[in-house]
């Protein structure tokens, strides 16, 4: 396992299931929020300016749930990490991930070289 200095993988492993259930916890209220979840709206006539709105709403509600669905893949990717070992190593070059950079984003995935390279490439 990988010595962070200056990062407590207790105090990391700690932050990153809280924001997992945090996330989770999101995730399910934004399911209730989803006009799309109440199926007595396919009986109803609406009109068609409240399909729209609904229309919209369900756009709203996939988006974001689509990004907080990326977000707990990261935060689950991180804590599994953890569990094996892996936990500070970049995915790209294997190097230690920088124990600065784990701290301001403790999901970091690669180093910031990586990182780096990976945005000139987009």
């Amino acid at each position: 396992m990988i010595k962070l200095t200056g990062l407590n993988l207790t105090s990391v492993k700690r932050y990153l299931e809280e924001r997992k259930k945090q996330i989770e916890r999101r995730i399910a209220v934004l399911r209730q929020e989803d006009p799309f979840a109440d199926t007595a709206r396919l009986s109803d006539n609406a009109a068609s300016d409240t399909e729209a709105r609904e229309e919209v709403g369900h756009e709203r509600v996939e988006a974001l749930k689509n990004e907080l669905i990326v977000q707990l893949a990261r935060v689950k990717r991180a804590l599994s990490k953890i569990g094996i070992g892996k936990y500070g190593y970049c995915d790209n070059c294997g190097r230690p991930i920088e124990p600065e950079r784990l701290k301001v984003f403790p999901m970091a995935e690669y180093c910031l070289c990586c990182e780096k390279e990976m945005e000139k490439k987009k």
